[in-house]
């Protein structure tokens, strides 16, 4: 397994239909803009290859010492193979020294895809994972949080917040000003 920048030459049909098949349209950035702001190095967007076939896909907005995992999927064809678990290991390495974390359906027992949830949460606490004490909103969805610390690459001591400044730091170095006003985006304390 490889991360791969996505650039020009990649094939985004792949990674397009692996993104769609894997977020529902409310957690969903337009496709075109991940391309765009990625392009332009405000993100890094990354193809998970098994060899030469495109099996997935990451995406990271960075700002001073965060990394943000906006988004992580795995081709349903190549789930349940371990590759996840590498993709995770492997963009901790990356950003190693950096906050690493990403937002996760809330764990709310009324909700239709419960148990996809809860197998969700124990994926990530099995890459090394911990719930963090905030919750981000992002748009009309309210999500949870989990963090790697960045001293150890994921090992559960020290310590590990994201100010509410500095989460807005990032989307607004990510989104821009006149995008910011139109789409809601805070960490909840």
């Amino acid at each position: 397994m490889t991360l791969n920048h996505v650039s020009d030459k990649t094939d985004c049909a792949v990674i397009e239909k692996i993104y769609t098949q894997s977020f529902p349209d409310n957690e969903r950035a337009p496709f075109k803009m991940l391309i765009k702001r990625a392009a332009r190095g405000k993100a890094d967007f990354w193809a998970v290859c098994d060899g030469e076939t495109i099996i997935g896909m990451a995406y990271v907005v960075c700002h001073s010492d965060l990394a943000y995992l906006f988004y992580i999927a795995i081709a349903p064809t190549s789930r349940g193979k371990g590759f996840g678990t590498k993709t995770i290991r492997s963009l901790m390495e990356k950003y190693r020294g950096k906050r690493f974390f990403l937002a996760l359906e809330q764990l709310d027992n009324t909700a239709d895809n419960y148990t996809q949830r809860v197998k969700r949460h124990d994926f990530y606490t099995s890459c090394g994972l911990f719930d963090l004490p905030f919750k981000l909103k992002e748009g009309t969805v309210t999500f949870s949080a989990m963090g790697a610390r960045p001293d150890d690459g994921g090992e559960l001591h020290g310590d590990f917040t994201v100010l509410p400044e500095e989460y807005s730091a990032l989307m607004h170095g990510y989104m821009g000003f006149f995008m910011r006003l139109m789409v809601d985006v805070r960490l909840i304390p």
